[in-house]
């Protein structure tokens, strides 16, 4: 018998291993887990009632087209059915994205640093990355994404609030960018930090798609709704875009249990803008006590901030862990602190104005 073993495609050598946050460490001191961006808040009132009652059905195949919450998105965003595709979080939905646009020899671009999934889910599908630098104020830099742009391009990712940085694209820049654009290259508005937006002059995706038929935006249930450990997302694009991402989804990829959630959670709307808005008061008051501090912090609109700390960055996030705290680190780059409890974010400013004293 051969000895050889069976033939895996060559685009899987080497890919990027994606990083979750690191959760906190049993047997440990208290400790906050603030690396993953998830919402520290307990599900909203109704979802867990509507999941509860969705455990008891868990011996039949979930809604595979998921008919409710498809319905409930269409109306809350006020478009067509036909225009929502649901996915295992807004990462699935990217991954199909991918798969329905590019493969060997086409060409995906984003910008980087940016959210760490990019890189995977494109070597997957085989296309080549095209990673276009951030500038010096870690924000997007949209003329040379633009210049970047060649016959091979297929899908442009725009993360907008950008992960890790939190930085956002403003309206003019964006639309300039759009204009720019070939109508035949996909751009991707991932904007899985939306609902924690507060600066008026950052776009609702949704609103440039409307006339963009090449604009998809990406949403997600996993952070301001509080359904990380559900996976539920859902893109909104026009009919060819739409139907391609149902063409490409895991059959029943969404569990019932996940789309009673979203939907319950899309009706208890109310209850979440006002979690958000303490979300985004924490948020506010971390980075001025940073900037207090001395601290180069750029502005954020999402629910973390992000620290530049080059060769420091492992040093200071072990400090963060031996204070009770668990950062995301991006070795040699910096590192993202989730906005959560207040109590975990005050002991994550103090470790971070000791450690500023001694840089």
């Amino acid at each position: 018998m051969s000895e050889k073993s069976p033939r895996l495609r060559a685009e899987l050598d080497g890919i990027p291993t994606y990083k979750p946050g690191r959760p906190a460490a049993a047997g440990g001191p208290v400790a906050y887990k603030l690396s993953s961006n998830e919402n520290p808040y307990p599900p909203l009132q109704g979802v867990l009632e509507s999941a509860v009652a969705a455990a008891g059905n868990f011996n039949r195949y979930p809604d595979m087209a998921c008919t409710g919450l498809v319905n409930e998105i269409a109306e809350r965003f006020g478009v067509p059915v036909e225009h929502v595709a649901t996915g295992t979080g807004s990462v699935g939905v990217a991954q199909s994205l991918i798969q329905s646009t590019a493969g060997p020899g086409d060409e995906v671009m984003y910008a980087w640093r940016s959210f760490e999934a990019y890189p995977i889910i494109a070597q997957i599908s085989g296309a080549t990355s095209v990673q276009v630098p951030l500038t010096e104020g870690d924000v997007h830099d949209l003329d040379a994404m633009a210049e970047a742009i060649t016959e091979r391009t297929r899908l442009i990712f725009v993360c907008n609030p950008n992960n890790p940085t939190g930085t956002a694209v403003r309206r003019a820049e964006l639309e300039r960018f759009l204009d720019r654009v070939p109508s035949d290259v996909l751009v991707v508005l991932d904007e899985a930090y939306r609902e924690f937006v507060r600066d008026a002059d950052v776009p609702d995706g949704i609103e440039l798609y409307r006339s963009r038929p090449n604009v998809a935006v990406l949403r997600t249930f996993s952070k301001a709704y509080g359904l990380a450990g559900l996976r539920v997302g859902f893109a909104v694009a026009h009919e060819p875009v739409a139907a391609a991402l149902r063409k490409t989804a895991v059959p029943f990829g969404v569990s019932q249990l996940a789309q009673d959630a979203a939907v319950a959670s899309l009706r208890a709307e109310d209850e979440l803008l006002g979690r958000v808005g303490s979300l985004v008061c924490e948020r506010n008051r971390v980075h001025e006590t940073l900037l207090a501090q001395g601290w180069t912090v750029p502005d954020t609109q999402a629910n973390f901030v992000w620290l530049r700390l080059g060769e420091r960055t492992a040093e200071f996030a072990a400090a963060c862990e031996k204070a009770g705290v668990v950062v995301r680190p991006f070795a040699g780059e910096g590192l993202r602190v989730t906005i959560g409890e207040t109590e975990a974010n005050d002991l994550f400013l103090h470790t971070a104005g000791a450690f500023f004293k001694g840089l």
